[in-house]
């Protein structure tokens, strides 16, 4: 039997076509950019004396000022000063500090904490993060609000306790199973340590979604005077999902399972309207000397305050280098990337990886211009030096390219 379905007048009616597809980031507009996402330099307030500490301590005050008061974790070099000051200060202000047998158990307390409503925060580095994806991948099918900050070290496996960048993957293309996406907000200073950090459980809870915290052990161990911001007293209401044993939650229910599949499919669509939210709203980056580069760099975290000084340098011997600095590696900044490159003679990558990010920068940048990559692994930090060696080197072999 036939279950066509027809119109009242007889016709076959058409069928809802049904799916997902991708858009091509080199359709992105550079001459429409919304520049809300850039950075504007920051001013240290007037009324206001620095504390110096260490980017991992800066996470903790972040996380208190913005009102978490609950943190599950298990202590791991180089992140370990996070659960240090953090068992020290979540009591004293009247919150919970416990450390987990395992950073499985960790991200299910997190979980637990964050279906009562509860502002709550794990943190870890690169091997902890991966036991953590399971649990990553349920939060966010349960489109839980919580932060989860990786401080990355060297791998793979067992790798080393040095700075590196080789978690991008993991992390900015979600390392657990199923479809969805993550804000992932990466900082270069102590004082982001604590203003993204803040900045990352306002996202959380506004579009309910886990949010990561992505920075090299390089910035999580340095020690900088950071100006600490007024606390959050309004904290949003959440009641109408989470789970408090109360009379107002009893009808809630958190959970990711869906045993229809057109109930799942209905689900993951929503967390794509959600995440294409997330792109058009909170995509932040940062921008250096880029008006009349004719050569764009592109780097995050440590490799970013690096590359600053690549640029003056670069300048000061004739060579018009301009900086773009993702904030957000998730979303990432298509449109802000694309409208740096376009007219340049070349992008280039710089990473502590051997090249996770230079992906997602030759998709936005497509034919716009040639992207080229140098990067350390290993725990080795890149050198001015080398990177501005490296940029004569390709620069040389294009111009003798463009000659023959």
């Amino acid at each position: 039997m036939s279950s066509t379905r027809t119109e009242s007048n007889g016709t076959p009616a058409k069928t809802e076509r049904r799916g997902f597809r991708c858009k091509d980031a080199r359709e992105a507009s550079t001459g429409t950019l919304d520049t809300a996402g850039r950075k504007v330099p920051f001013t240290p307030p007037a009324d206001a004396a620095p504390v110096f500490m260490k980017g991992n301590e800066a996470i903790v005050h972040g996380a208190l000022l913005a009102g978490a008061r609950s943190f599950f974790g298990y202590p791991i070099t180089p992140a370990s000063e996070i659960a240090h000051t953090a068992a020290a200060l979540f009591p004293a202000t009247g919150g919970v500090f416990l450390q987990a047998e395992s950073e499985v158990a960790a991200i299910n307390m997190v979980y637990g904490a964050a279906s009562s409503g509860v502002r709550c925060i794990t943190a870890s580095s690169s091997p902890g993060m991966s036991l953590k994806q399971e649990g990553i991948s349920y939060s966010a099918g349960s489109e839980l609000p919580m932060v989860i900050v990786d401080i990355m070290r060297g791998g793979p496996g067992l790798g080393n306790i040095a700075p590196e960048q080789g978690d991008y993957f993991q992390m900015v293309k979600g390392g657990g199973h199923g479809c969805y996406k993550m804000p992932v907000l990466a900082p270069n200073s102590v004082q982001e340590m604590c203003d993204l950090t803040m900045t990352s459980f306002d996202i959380a809870d506004r579009y309910r979604t886990p949010v990561i915290v992505l920075a090299d052990g390089l910035v999580g161990q340095m020690k900088e005077p950071v100006y600490l911001p007024k606390p959050v007293t309004d904290l949003p209401d959440k009641t109408n999902w989470s789970v408090q044993g109360t009379p107002e939650t009893r009808q809630n229910l958190v959970c990711s399972i869906y045993l229809k599949p057109d109930e799942l499919e209905a689900h993951i669509e929503h967390l794509e309207q959600k995440a294409a939210t997330i792109a058009e709203r909170e995509t932040r980056w940062e921008e250096y000397r880029t008006d009349d580069a004719e050569i764009v760099l592109v780097g995050y975290g440590i490799v970013s305050r690096i590359l600053k000084g690549v640029v003056d340098a670069g300048r000061e011997q004739g060579i018009k280098l301009g900086l773009v600095r993702p904030i957000t590696l998730w979303p990432f900044p298509v449109d802000a990337l694309r409208a740096a490159v376009e007219g340049s003679d070349a992008c280039m990558v710089v990473e502590m990886s051997t090249g996770q990010m230079v992906e997602d920068v030759r998709l936005s940048v497509g034919d716009l211009a040639p992207v080229w990559f140098y990067g350390r692994a290993g725990g080795n930090v890149p050198a001015e030096e080398d990177i501005l060696e490296e940029i004569v080197v390709n620069r040389a072999k294009a111009t003798g390219e463009a000659k023959s």
